[in-house]
């Protein structure tokens, strides 16, 4: 005795497309509740420019006409160019030069750190609340 098998229905049922409607409704709901708050806030940065453990200059960016450089003294010497756009580190003395490869920093909670020299750049923002506490790689 033989048994032939059919094949499985592939149609969708009603319930499926239920199914499916809610969990798109759902998605939606739940970007619009993560990035809807997130939508109103204007990109306000501010450049915290640290030696050691003291501030020694805040800018606020947005108030920037045009760009302008700084000479940060620490352990080493660091020329740092910031704009209305963020802060980048052009020039160091520093052995590693991780501090000028980091490249050009634009939204809050970013850093350019240069351990040999001591120094930190840090933007602060609106929209510094949901940054990441770290950021690898």
């Amino acid at each position: 005795m033989t048994t032939k098998c059919s094949p499985p229905e592939l149609r969708p049922k009603k319930l499926d497309i239920l199914v499916a409607a809610v969990v798109l409704v759902l998605a939606v709901v739940v970007a619009v509740g993560f990035y809807g708050p997130k939508l109103g806030q204007s990109d306000h940065l501010t450049a915290v420019i640290s030696v050691g453990e003291e501030v020694i200059e805040r800018v606020d960016l947005a108030t920037l006409k045009e760009d302008k450089l700084l000479t940060v003294e620490g352990e080493c010497t660091l020329n740092v160019l910031l704009s209305n756009s963020g802060a980048e580190v052009i020039l160091s003395d520093c052995p590693t030069q991780d501090c000028v490869h980091t490249g050009h920093i634009s939204r809050a909670g970013q850093s350019i750190v240069c351990l040999p020299g001591q120094v930190v750049i840090h933007l602060e923002g609106a929209s510094d609340e949901g940054a990441p506490d770290i950021v690898v790689g």
